[in-house]
């Protein structure tokens, strides 16, 4: 083993040189004319100047990378690498009518102030879908009381806490020179966690800056594992030579690289990667997992089929029912598992007819399985609902509530709104799994907000055509003594207004237009703050959808959004708040 790592490192080094003279010819070019006879060269076809310049580009390049994490060389100078870091995000700014300074004119401590009230918020779809225009659309950084570092934690934080992995990709490539570390890993350690080492190991094809030793690590053992051997001793060797030291890596490397054939037992949870190459590197390798376990090791062991079949457990171990309780509530064990659990504890008949009362008397998790066989032994609506309501409250009160979301909702499903008593109304609404069915929209011309002035908004029409339709309304309501206008119909018509279409003279006061926009949000607007003033509206969405916002919210929120021609993020706003959907 030891003359294979000494010709290992030979070859390293043999290697680095030859990169280096390949490196320091394709730089040479840039002051070196070739094709100028007049330069008197040696014999060698290099001036003295010349050898004395390349010795030194050399030491240079050995140099950064003795010095540096990271395999690849980077030939931008500082100021071309400040310039590029400038600029940090995902869409182009085009794509929603904002510009690359929505932030510089803002304070770095009213960003934060904000940005950590939305992070406590549990935002609706509506409130997310702007806030992820806002953070990922590419951007000069905000200058004033705020560094680079944090002002990207806040992005990475966001695509971290939405856990859309394919998003996160996108982000590492486009913005490959950026320190993405943190990025990388969460997205390495997911796909890890559900056994598709595949997926985690593709991101290494697309990154080439990496600079931290766990990178490394991963880097190291997707190289192994796709039989890229010669790569990963490189790669090993190198960070060796940079000072790496971690015994259970190194050792765990000899036995993946053949070095080492003897069995090995040696155990680490320090990391996802680590738990994972401990089990691949034993043969009779097992673990029981405990309430201490991380969450990110649990997803592993239920990927990956090491945890305990649910017809094995022994119904007398309470600890072990209360950890897969606490597992499925992270989604872990499957809400399936957990009620063929329950059924197959042993209850008599007496203590199924009285249920309500004996649960109360047994241990928290075998009076939920009384409850749950008591109610699949009914087909009463109140009594389905009754024991529903009490498995959940008392999982409830152990912060277990996730245990018991898939299944109750198809329970519920099963039951019909109208039969649902007054007083379980508000259960069987909050845990009914209604999603969101994308409706068409009708046109309803004896409604302004709602007739087909709303396929303006929808690019189904043209300016020109628009702006006779919008007359001949106003001409056509202005006869119709009884017609009020509502602030959705004021809201329409001030977008149109805004946006270039001419109302005559004759139809102006017809209705008041007076909109309460919060002061701190004028002077946003004021002082060009388009990403602070679309965080004011995140924030004022929060947790609600937007069409069950006051119209007299709605009106401010469309009104700064026409003040500063955002009219992507208004438009859709507009179509989902003010036209009849069937």
């Amino acid at each position: 083993m030891k003359n294979l790592k000494l010709l290992s490192n030979k070859f390293f080094f043999f290697l680095i040189l030859i990169s280096l003279f390949s490196f320091n010819k394709l730089y040479s070019t840039e002051t070196v004319d070739i094709w100028n006879l007049e330069n008197k060269e040696n014999d060698k076809g290099f001036s003295q100047n010349s050898q004395n310049e390349n010795s030194n580009l050399q030491r240079s390049l050995y140099d950064k990378i003795k010095n540096k994490d990271n395999l690849e060389l980077s030939i931008l100078d500082n100021d071309q690498l400040e310039n590029k870091i400038l600029l940090a995000g995902l869409y182009d700014p085009q794509e929603n009518n904002l510009n690359i300074d929505m932030w510089t004119n803002s304070d770095g401590e009213k960003i934060r102030l904000l940005l950590n009230k939305i992070n406590n918020l549990n935002l609706s779809n509506d409130a997310n879908d702007i806030l992820e225009i806002v953070l990922l659309t590419n951007s000069y950084f905000p200058k004033k009381n705020i560094n680079t570092d944090e002002f990207l934690k806040f992005k990475f934080d966001y695509l971290i806490k939405k856990k859309n992995l394919q998003l996160i990709k996108e982000f590492i490539i486009n913005n490959d020179e950026l320190n993405n570390d943190l990025l990388i890993t969460y997205y390495v350690n997911e796909y890890l966690s559900n056994s598709d080492l595949a997926s985690a190991c593709q991101i290494f094809d697309e990154v080439s800056k990496i600079e931290n030793n766990y990178l490394s690590k991963f880097k190291i053992y997707c190289l192994i594992n796709s039989k890229k051997r010669e790569e990963a001793q490189l790669l090993f060797d190198l960070k060796k030579e940079l000072g790496f030291q971690d015994n259970f890596f190194e050792k765990k490397f000899n036995i993946l690289m053949g070095y080492d054939l003897n069995n090995d037992n040696l155990f680490s949870e320090k990391s996802i990667l680590n738990f994972h190459i401990s089990h691949v590197t034993d043969k009779n390798f097992t673990y029981k997992p405990n309430e201490k376990t991380k969450k990110i090791i649990w997803k592993y062991l239920s990927s990956a089929n090491l945890l305990d079949d649910i017809e094995n457990v022994n119904l007398e171990d309470a600890e072990k029912i209360k950890i897969i309780e606490k597992a499925t509530h992270d989604k872990n064990y499957s809400e399936e598992d957990l009620f063929n659990l329950y059924k197959r504890f042993q209850f008599n008949i007496n203590q199924l007819i009285n249920a309500r009362d004996v649960f109360k008397n047994l241990p928290s998790y075998e009076g939920r399985a009384l409850l749950y066989q008591k109610l699949l032994l009914t087909s009463n609506t109140n009594e389905i609902l009754d024991l529903s309501f009490k498995i959940k409250k008392s999982l409830l009160s152990e912060n277990l509530g996730n245990a018991f979301q898939e299944k109750l909702a198809e329970l519920l499903s099963d039951l019909s709104y109208e039969n649902v008593p007054s007083n379980y109304t508000t259960f069987y609404i909050n845990n009914l799994n209604s999603k969101d069915e994308k409706k068409d929209i009708k046109i309803n011309n004896k409604l302004i907000h709602q007739s087909k002035l709303l396929k303006y908004f929808m690019n189904e029409t043209s300016s020109n055509k628009i702006e006779k339709e919008t007359n001949d309304f106003l001409k056509k309501f202005k006869k119709n003594k009884k017609y009020i206008f509502s602030t959705k119909d004021i809201i329409l018509l001030e977008s149109l207004r805004s946006d270039g279409i001419e109302i005559s003279n004759k139809y102006k006061n017809l209705y008041e237009f007076t909109p309460s926009v919060p002061s701190d949000i004028i002077a946003m607007v004021s002082n060009d703050e388009s990403g602070m003033a679309l965080l004011r509206i995140v924030e004022i969405i929060g947790e609600d959808k937007l069409n069950v916002l006051g119209s007299e919210t709605l009106n401010f929120i469309i009104y700064t959004l026409n003040q500063m021609d955002i009219d992507t993020i208004r438009n859709k706003i507009l179509l989902e708040v003010l036209p009849l959907k069937v």
